[in-house]
């Protein structure tokens, strides 16, 4: 008898540490929502739902406007619009059963996308081999670890840079040479991933600038050949006028008279006279 006894003390103990525990988890309460992101301002669908076969109260509690859009007959389940949800918020789904109350939270993120984006081209004109810089900026983007800047080609993805921190406007700058003398067209994207926040990929592109690429000559330039030209002619004028001025004074001093106008005073009348 006093082996039984102590054999069924420790069984009762156990059998009511279990069925302690067991009630305490006797109903499960789930929130739930198609996405985890939305749009700054925007409104959001989210179910709340519990195991309990008759819960005697539960609901979402936050500090953002809200209204019920569908409920259980008896309580189970409710699902509610958010409204005007302009930053990172956490709400919390609660039931109560019998006495016990059980809730769940959901993280909810706001997103920014890249309304605005811009490339500025420095220089705009480079020689083959020369280096150029290209700068992206995208405006007030959020959330900014899932934001890639992209340098365009045409279609094709030169360079990426991704970001982190607090929201703001971001610049990639990229360094780049010219290898061919075609002119190239140039492009930024910025691409917002929501997708590991139950979202989808947003892309904004800039509009797109051209880099005039020139040939360096190794030789002379014929321009700088045409302009050395013209100023050795002119020299060449310059100095053929004063000496001939210089000719026509020196001959006065010695005839008293211009040798030109001395020439044109032997020619024959005829020669001499102007037509009428």
């Amino acid at each position: 008898m006093s082996s039984f006894v102590c054999w069924s003390l420790p069984i009762t103990l156990l059998t009511l540490l279990c069925c302690s525990g067991s009630g305490e988890k006797a109903f499960e309460v789930h929130v739930s929502s198609e996405k985890q992101i939305v749009e700054a301002t925007g409104s959001l669908k989210v179910n709340c739902s519990t195991s309990c076969e008759d819960p005697q109260v539960g609901g979402l509690e936050t500090t953002l406007s809200k209204r019920v859009l569908e409920e259980h007959p008896r309580g189970k389940w409710k699902q509610f619009l958010v409204l005007n949800i302009s930053q990172d918020t956490s709400l919390l789904c609660h039931f109560t059963c019998a006495e016990k109350q059980h809730s769940e939270h959901l993280n909810v993120r706001v997103y920014k996308p890249p309304a605005k984006v811009t490339l500025k081209l420095q220089p705009t004109r480079v020689s083959v081999g020369g280096t150029f810089t290209i700068e992206c900026t995208a405006e007030a983007v959020k959330p900014l670890e899932n934001l890639t800047l992209s340098l365009l080609h045409d279609r094709e993805t030169l360079q990426n840079q991704t970001f982190g921190g607090a929201e703001s406007n971001v610049t990639a700058i990229f360094n780049r040479t010219a290898l061919t003398k075609d002119n190239l067209n140039f492009s930024c994207q910025a691409e917002l991933d929501l997708r590991p926040h139950g979202g989808y990929i947003i892309r904004s592109t800039s509009e797109s600038q051209v880099l005039e690429v020139f040939e360096h000559t190794n030789g002379t330039p014929i321009d700088i050949i045409i302009i050395m030209v013209s100023i050795l002619l002119f020299l060449f004028v310059t100095s053929v006028l004063l000496c001939f001025i210089l000719g026509q004074h020196w001959h006065r001093r010695r005839t008293g008279t211009y040798g030109v106008l001395a020439a044109w005073m032997r020619l024959p009348r005829a020669f001499r006279q102007r037509p009428g």
